[in-house]
C-alpha cells in the first residue's frame, strides 16, 4: 500500500497491519504512528520527512 492509500484507509475506519496482524497503524495528535497491540510501543508511520515509510509498501495490509 502507498502512504496515501494507508492514510485514507485509517481515516475510513479500516484497519491497516504492518508486518502482520500485531501491527496496527493508527492516527491520533502525534500524526500517524504503527502500533504494537502486545505491549502498545510505537513509532511513526514515516521518518520526520513526512514521506520515507518504516516499512516497505507491501507489508502493509488491510485487516478483517
Amino acid at each position: 500500500m502507498t502512504l496515501d492509500e494507508i492514510k485514507a484507509a485509517v481515516r475510513a475506519g479500516k484497519t491497516v497491519h504492518w508486518s502482520n496482524a500485531a501491527y496496527v497503524v493508527r492516527e491520533g495528535s502525534a500524526g500517524f504512528v504503527i502500533v504494537c497491540l502486545h505491549n502498545d510501543h510505537a513509532i511513526g508511520l514515516t521518518w520526520l520527512d513526512g514521506v520515507t515509510m518504516n516499512g516497505k509498501p507491501e507489508q502493509f495490509f488491510i485487516g478483517d
